[in-house]
């Protein structure tokens, strides 16, 4: 399809200033999204081709993993080029079919842009190696090392060991919070902040709303190249990192978090606002995620949304942790905005994380549509499918290769979409994909689940109808939070509209007292119970309760 046979880019578009606020955003992982030329890995085209499909979905914009020029060290996360596509995804005028077809119908598009490192391979690089006085010679964070040899200070790189990397030919070591070929970028340099700027600025010339910002609290680090201190055991946990590895070990003083990194969300907040963009930060930080947050999304001057780990964890969100959560983010971050997700490409979908019945992916489905603040979906997600076990001979993801078999790394979460239960690779490709297709994904195909009335896909598009129906739970505050053993409830009001809402995360039944009001029920597709005569919210296992006040 060319790109002149698209629609017009902002036909369809709903283009307010903050359509960010309460939207629902879909991720797509492009290498296994749908392959559309037969070569086993997911291209743009692929997007392309499945985007009416996601637009049946009711979401408000797609999040794009990235597609940029790359050696694949880090499958993309690692870029060469930041303002082309690499070859293996196809070309600038695929990436243009995307923006003119999805605004076509009604749908935004933000990509991902990794800028706190680049790959080694990117020529900003490699000029900055090749001497100490080059013109980007002080593009990327180097340092000369301590006097018997070793990296500069203790810091460690989040995939395992120092986070320095030895260079023979400057005769120093340069910074990489990742993999060694992903060298760290110097935001303490005015020549990089204006750089990337400008490449933000290609992507939104180019028609994009708004950007997916990696690691966003890595940017800058502390120019002094202090020790972090150690972290004490009882404060270290895995969200960030598995615990096999040391890097739990510490307190992140200083290789990220800098307050100088606030001053260039503002110039990137600037930019963004020219255009009507918005951007959501992932913020790394096992101990201070929800600060952060706050931090970067306060004021209307820096970032519209960031997202923590505090739901991509381990740890089953019950109606205690739920409740502990929002509240503490009520207290750190009373003017911030979250960005919800349960799943991603970076952690065990939460099906098989949390150990899931259906009862209870629904349940959790629902609960995140009536969250204040928006919210994120990662691709199969709707399909309810779970982790893909794999073998170590499959692996491809380094960090699950470096840590096997106490931790498998990634690419569980990132095997291919199935589409189509009776086709080859469940009609991902015709070929070998690049993961293979997980054998118990098959039966739950989209094919195979638009023909089951009951399937957990139609429960996605009816939770995410209902919220795009009720402002009050797209973008009304939250008030009245409270737990009663399994069961959370609150109430969501916005423009003399009130929501009352309260799910039973067990499996045993639950009682609630309704709050005065004549109220109505809504969401009855979605399992809702109503009020009973005696003023009260009887729940059965896994059960929400949705009420409109009249």
């Amino acid at each position: 399809m060319t790109v002149s046979a698209m629609l017009q880019p902002e036909q369809g578009l709903e283009l307010t200033p903050d359509w960010w606020r309460g939207a629902v955003i879909y991720q797509i992982y492009p290498r296994s999204f749908q392959d559309s030329n037969g070569d086993g890995i997911g291209d743009l085209c692929g997007i392309v081709q499945r985007l009416p499909y996601i637009a049946s979905l009711g979401v408000d914009a797609i999040w794009i993993s990235p597609f940029f020029t790359s050696p694949m060290k880090d499958f993309g996360y690692d870029v060469s080029d930041y303002c082309d596509v690499d070859p293996m995804f196809g070309t600038l005028a695929d990436f243009d079919a995307i923006i003119a077809t999805a605004h076509g119908l009604g749908i935004k598009v933000l990509i991902d842009l990794v800028l706190s490192h680049s790959s080694d391979q990117h020529p900003w690089f490699t000029e900055s190696r090749s001497s100490r006085d080059n013109p980007r010679a002080n593009w990327y964070v180097w340092s000369d090392p301590k006097p018997d040899g070793t990296p500069p200070n203790n810091w460690l790189s989040i995939f395992g060991g120092s986070a320095w990397a030895w260079d023979a030919t400057r005769c120093q070591y340069y910074l990489h919070n990742f993999l060694s070929s992903q060298p760290d970028l110097n935001f303490h340099e005015p020549a990089v902040q204006q750089e990337l700027l400008e490449v933000a600025r290609f992507w939104l010339e180019r028609g994009v709303n708004g950007f997916r910002l990696d690691t966003i609290n890595f940017y800058v680090h502390d120019w002094q190249l202090r020790d972090n201190p150690p972290l004490p055991p009882e404060q270290r946990n895995a969200n960030i990192a598995p615990a096999v590895n040391p890097y739990n070990h510490q307190e992140h003083l200083y290789d990220k978090n800098q307050p100088e990194n606030l001053e260039f969300l503002r110039r990137f907040r600037a930019l963004l606002d020219t255009y009507g963009a918005a951007a959501v930060g992932e913020v790394g930080d096992a101990q201070k995620g929800l600060e952060i947050l706050g931090e970067y999304t306060s004021g209307n001057d820096k970032v519209q949304m960031c997202y923590a780990f505090e739901f991509l964890a381990a740890e089953p969100p019950s109606a205690a942790r739920f409740a502990a959560v929002l509240r503490h983010l009520d207290y750190v971050a009373p003017e911030g905005w979250a960005c919800w997700a349960f799943s991603n490409h970076d952690v065990m979908r939460h099906l098989s994380r949390w150990d899931m019945s259906s009862a209870a992916v629904r349940v959790y489905a629902t609960l995140m549509m009536c969250l204040r603040g928006s919210a994120c979906m990662y691709q199969g997600e709707e399909l309810g499918l779970p982790e893909a076990e794999l073998v170590f001979e499959d692996l491809r993801d380094p960090y699950g290769i470096q840590f096997w078999p106490e931790y498998k790394g990634r690419d569980g979460c990132r095997t291919p979409m199935v589409w189509e239960k009776a086709t080859l690779n469940g009609g991902f490709s015709t070929d070998v994909p690049w993961l293979p297709v997980a054998r118990e994904h098959i039966g739950l195909s989209v094919d195979a689940q638009e023909r089951a009335p009951d399937a957990l896909l139609h429960h996605y598009r009816r939770a995410i109808a209902l919220r795009h129906s009720h402002r009050a739970l797209s973008r009304g505050e939250m008030r009245d939070l409270h737990v009663s053993g399994d069961t959370l409830s609150f109430i969501r009001e916005e423009a003399g509209e009130t929501m009352f809402c309260a799910f039973n995360l067990s499996h045993e039944p639950a009682t609630l007292y309704l709050p005065q009001g004549n109220w109505i029920t809504v969401g009855q597709e979605l399992n809702s119970s109503g009020a009973g005569e005696d003023g009260l919210v009887h729940l059965g296992p896994w059960q929400p309760c949705l009420l409109l006040k009249r």
